[in-house]
């Protein structure tokens, strides 16, 4: 609990300061280099940086997908209408599988500090192969 009184207290404290010795004290923190990281930090660093980038390919697939579903849906008969909304379904479906399917991956190390880095490393390979399916899911329709 003193963890966490110290952490918030060093929040406020940061937030207090005026925005450019904010923008200064977040200058001066060293750089990470995730090609050879050192410490556990520096992995789950890492390995968060690598899910945010895995993340930002996969929702610019899924829109590239889903424009084209509903593109397709505007052109078809009623009964073959759907595309668009059964992606948006199973795109939510997938979030959750991936999500809790990462979340049991990390107690490989559960409570320890590794935990959240095995979670973003899940969720960075998921992702990965979800905006490779999002991509053969056009390849396979003649796009």
């Amino acid at each position: 609990m003193r963890f966490v009184s110290a952490f918030a207290a060093a929040g406020v404290a940061f937030f207090a300061l005026p925005a450019p010795s904010r923008m200064q004290a977040l200058a001066q923190q060293p750089k990470v280099d995730c090609k050879d990281p050192q410490t556990q930090t520096e992995m789950t660093y890492c390995a968060e940086q690598d899910f945010n980038a895995a993340d930002k390919a996969l929702n610019a697939q899924y829109q590239t997908s889903r424009k084209l579903m509903k593109e397709r849906d505007s052109d078809a008969e009623p009964s073959l209408k759907g595309g668009e909304d059964a992606l948006l379904k199973a795109q939510r479906a997938w979030v959750s599988y991936r999500d809790a399917q990462c979340a049991s991956y990390g107690y490989q190390a559960h409570g320890g500090t590794m935990e959240p880095m095995l979670i973003y490393s899940c969720r960075a390979d998921l992702t990965r192969k979800r905006t490779e399916e999002l991509k053969k899911l056009l390849d396979t329709s003649g796009n």
